[in-house]
């Protein structure tokens, strides 16, 4: 590396604290379509209906009346399909004892 790109060096700001919880604040709420899980080829719909909450630090995904996806907000890793129709979310999930989980969560579309 260079001097200059040592010292412009430019941080990532989705791995902040405060990044990851203005997006849950921001999912906090929106009605969900489906979710899906990619297995392997396959991304299988695990759940239709629900919604995202924020309660405490934890981010929880509701969907199909079950609990999916419940994470603290601290290891939370979400990001926005480029449609702007949904976010994949990744992170340990507390409901299957901290194992990694990566689900995508497609919203509801209400036209504006």
């Amino acid at each position: 590396m260079s001097f200059f790109s040592k010292l412009f060096k430019k941080k990532d700001i989705t791995s902040s604290y405060s990044y990851r919880i203005n997006m849950a604040k921001s999912l906090h709420g929106q009605p969900v379509k489906y979710v899906t899980e990619r297995k392997e080829d396959n991304e299988d719909v695990i759940g239709r209906g629900g919604a995202m909450a924020v309660h405490g630090d934890t981010f929880i995904v509701d969907s199909s009346g079950d609990r999916l996806f419940a994470c603290n907000i601290a290891d939370l890793e979400a990001s926005m399909l480029m449609s702007g129709d949904g976010v994949i979310i990744t992170g340990p999930n507390l409901l299957q004892g901290g194992s990694m989980r990566s689900i995508i969560v497609h919203f509801v579309y209400y036209r504006k």
